[in-house]
């Protein structure tokens, strides 16, 4: 799961990149207003941390923009600001869940789990599919109740997809959500094939049907 935060305060977005990163979230920075719009128009998130006090800007504008170009991403509002007036606009601009400063890290990381199980996972914390299972809070896999030991990146890749199911999700696309803004770093897709490979690998030796499917020129799909 892709999260972008958008917080000026360096202390704190550092200690919120690598807690999250140790909870397997792929993380993106923004310190300022500009460079937060800039990211999410170029890159689809599964949740923003958005702080409201930015150095150029107001993080409830940003949000409005957000919802204004019809991006789905889930929205948690985190701000030292804690009036009653901030949270009833922040809500009313389209906000998940609003938190504020100081906070613990837990806590962020529990609020965060569950935006993207009602934006993703229709609020479920567990997803079945036949033989296949995906705990989305313990992150295993089980294949016909017999766990599956995958990579982080492997774990990543397939929860992306059944997140997607049924829909064609494009290779950029998939190369974004492994590697966030560093996508462009790379001068191929080879990584992502590298990692396709491994999983359908994994999964077929588990016992699992082929959901994952190529779709020439386009990219992948998962589907039953």
């Amino acid at each position: 799961m892709k999260i972008l935060i958008v917080e000026d305060e360096r202390e704190l977005s550092r200690s919120m990149v690598s807690y999250l990163q140790k909870e397997n979230y792929h993380c993106d920075l923004a310190v300022d207003f500009a460079e937060g719009r800039t990211k999410i128009e170029s890159f689809d998130y599964d949740c923003v941390l958005l702080d409201i006090s930015l150095p150029d800007g107001s993080g409830l504008q940003l949000l409005k923009e957000l919802k204004n170009d019809g991006k789905m991403e889930g929205v948690i509002i985190i701000s030292a600001k804690n009036s009653l007036d901030d949270r009833i606009e922040g809500l009313n601009l389209g906000a998940d869940d609003y938190l504020s400063k100081p906070f613990h890290l837990s806590e962020l990381s529990a609020r965060i789990a569950a935006v993207i199980r009602r934006k993703r996972f229709q609020g479920n914390t567990v997803l079945v599919f036949n033989e296949l299972t995906i705990d989305l809070i313990a992150k295993t896999i089980l294949v016909d109740q017999k766990p599956l030991d995958l990579t982080r990146k492997e774990f990543d890749l397939l929860l992306y997809l059944a997140s997607n199911k049924n829909r064609v999700v494009s290779k950029n696309a998939i190369a974004e959500n492994l590697s966030g803004d560093d996508a462009h770093l790379y001068d191929n897709f080879d990584f992502l094939y590298a990692h396709m490979k491994n999983l359908k690998r994994k999964l077929t030796i588990a016992g699992c049907n082929d959901y994952i499917k190529s779709v020439y020129g386009m990219g992948y799909k998962f589907t039953m």
